[in-house]
């Protein structure tokens, strides 16, 4: 096994883990707190070389890649700045590309580190959402992110996975399940320690073939944040019916992470509800060789004992028992189930929605499962240039870009290129999501579900001095405040006596800040 040190100085104590879900994708490392601060030394973990520097407003945020010769490369990010010759080579490249954003590849040599080197300085860059420092550890032969805690960077921890609750699904149109027929059903569960049951009095019964769910989460020692498990398994009566290994990120099928999550409970409530059987269009590679895959028909009239296993990177293990009662045809007969949709949206086929003024196009696997389609027809709101038309919600999650076309009535004078297609969530909220006005009609790429309009972007950008003065002198840099009412910040310069200087651009603060030389 490797031997890597520590990132930090200070204990590791960690916000989120490997694996961990988050909104369309997988964590892929370990997020360490940084004791609420920035401006901790960051080190390498290993002897190495700089591969990779990444400078963005998103993601990452300021980001070094150490390549260290052992087949691993190290990922540190939402750095606050790099240090030393990295510092010094970052920011001459950014100068010669006049660009704050930076994707550089240096040669090998170039930039070598040493086991415990400083190479940066922790921070809050790019879409972090509070000081802590990004670790992540890369196989380089396919680039797989690993878990660090399987490499030998152990983080404490003694406690048990925490189970909350377990969740039947109905897999066809003639399954039935109770007390709430017709639809996926939930189950609180009670004990600890590792023991889990369900309480007094639940009993879960289906008739026809049916998927689990299960929410569970694991804490670390001394922290309260909620992280991801590494392995369930699940036994019907004594056999084998499903497994999941949260074990390596797959990149090309990142965004499959909403297809092993209930997307909709994961985004409205912030329940982990993981999925114990594949969805059609989940081609993750974390699963066991089960034949059932999770899929499970109840006998009638038969008792059967579910028991489940939830394993975290440490070992520890909880288990949950309970009874699923396999209802009889009278029974279900009783239930009522799911209304029959007029019209469903494919998920192994293209498929196009058409109304009038508006055409959503889906290409093949677009979706995971067969989604029973629901469109309406509402009035422009204020600002609006084209009636809201509502396909579906974000709840409901689509793996694949999609062309969304609006039909717009009418154009003010002048405004043709300031079209942009806007898409409305459950909430109200309006996002910009760009386009191309055409033929009568603004045509944009989307990748979620919701209500869709046209509004014309035509006031510009506000900037306003956050602590700029006549006189400088003595100042390390200076602010200045960047909003926008739609489309958000797309590109920015500023020179000081005719040349150019470099911008750091926080779109959290809505901040653009230079310091000086």
């Amino acid at each position: 096994m490797p031997d890597f040190r520590p990132p930090l100085d200070i204990p590791l104590v960690l916000s989120g883990n490997f694996m961990e879900p988050r909104n369309n994708h997988f964590h892929s490392g370990l997020d360490i707190k940084t004791q609420g601060r920035e401006g901790l030394a960051v080190r390498a973990v290993a002897d190495g070389w700089v591969s990779r520097i990444k400078v963005s407003p998103w993601g990452y945020g300021k980001a070094l890649y150490v390549d260290h010769g052992n087949g691993y490369t190290s990922v540190y990010g939402h750095l606050s700045q790099f240090e030393g010759d990295i510092a010094t080579y970052t920011l001459d490249a950014q100068y010669k590309a006049r660009s704050f954003d930076l994707d550089q590849y240096p040669d090998r040599g170039r930039l070598p580190v040493k086991r415990g080197e400083l190479i940066a300085l922790s921070g809050n860059s790019g879409g972090s959402g509070g000081p802590h420092l990004h670790f992540e550890l890369r196989r380089n032969s396919d680039q797989a992110a690993l878990d660090p805690e399987s490499l030998g960077m152990q983080v404490p921890d003694h406690k048990a996975p925490t189970i909350r609750g377990v969740r039947l699904y109905p897999l066809n149109d003639s399954t039935r399940t109770a007390p709430y027929p017709g639809r996926a059903v939930g189950f609180a569960t009670q004990g600890g320690d590792g023991r889990y049951g369900l309480r007094p009095g639940n009993t879960p019964a289906a008739y026809g073939p049916i998927g689990f769910a299960l929410h569970t989460q694991d804490f670390y020692d001394g922290s309260s944040n909620e992280c991801g498990v590494r392995r369930i398994r699940v036994w019907v009566d004594s056999v084998p019916l499903f497994s999941s290994h949260l074990d390596h990120v797959d990149w090309d099928r990142q965004r499959q992470c909403n297809a092993h999550m209930d997307y909709a409970l994961f985004r409205e409530n912030d329940m982990e509800y993981h999925r114990c059987y594949r969805l059609p269009g989940n081609d993750l590679k974390l699963y066991g060789d089960e034949p059932a895959q999770g899929r499970f028909t109840p006998v009638p009239g038969r008792t059967h004992r579910v028991r489940f296993e939830v394993s975290d990177p440490s070992g520890n293990t909880s288990t949950l028992t309970f009874d699923l009662k396999g209802a009889t045809r009278a029974e279900a007969a009783a239930w009522s189930g799911p209304e029959t949709p007029a019209s469903s949206i494919p998920w192994d086929r293209s498929f196009t929605v058409e109304q009038p003024g508006f055409r959503f196009s889906l290409p093949e696997r677009a979706v995971y499962e067969v989604v029973p389609l629901r469109y309406a027809k509402r009035p422009a709101g204020r600002g609006m240039l084209a009636p809201v038309h509502v396909l579906l919600d974000e709840l409901t999650p689509l793996t694949r870009n999609c062309e969304v076309s609006v039909a717009v009535d009418s154009v003010p004078p002048g405004a043709a290129d300031k079209l942009v297609l806007v898409r409305l969530d459950r909430k109200g909220g309006v996002s910009a999501e760009g386009g191309k006005y055409a033929n009568g009609r603004v045509t944009a790429s989307v990748r979620s579900f919701g209500g869709f309009s046209v509004k014309a972007d035509t006031t510009a950008p506000t900037v306003l001095p956050v602590d700029l003065v006549y006189r400088m002198a003595g100042r390390s840099g200076f602010s200045v405040k960047v909003t926008d009412d739609l489309s958000g910040v797309d590109h920015w310069k500023a020179e000081l006596d005719g040349q150019w200087i470099l911008l750091d651009y926080d779109p959290k603060r809505a901040l653009l800040t230079h310091t000086f030389d």
